[in-house]
């Protein structure tokens, strides 16, 4: 799955860490905040849906749409 955000830097990404960690998919997401979009990459799926990785992103405080 890949999600739009508004994951800008590093510190946005370690501030989103504790919440993406905490889905069934641990450790198998990035964000690639080189590109324009800020592209989150979920590539271990495990059952998750859009709606449970949109809803953690913006738990952390940002925003997130599936692409």
């Amino acid at each position: 799955m890949q999600f739009k955000t508004n994951i800008k830097c590093d510190a946005c990404v370690a501030k989103v860490t504790p919440y993406m960690d905490a889905l069934p998919a641990k450790g198998a997401w990035k964000v690639d905040t080189t590109t324009p979009d800020k592209i989150l990459t979920v590539s271990d799926e495990k059952g998750l849906s859009a709606a449970d990785v949109i809803r953690q992103v913006e738990a952390a405080g940002y925003k997130a749409s599936e692409i």
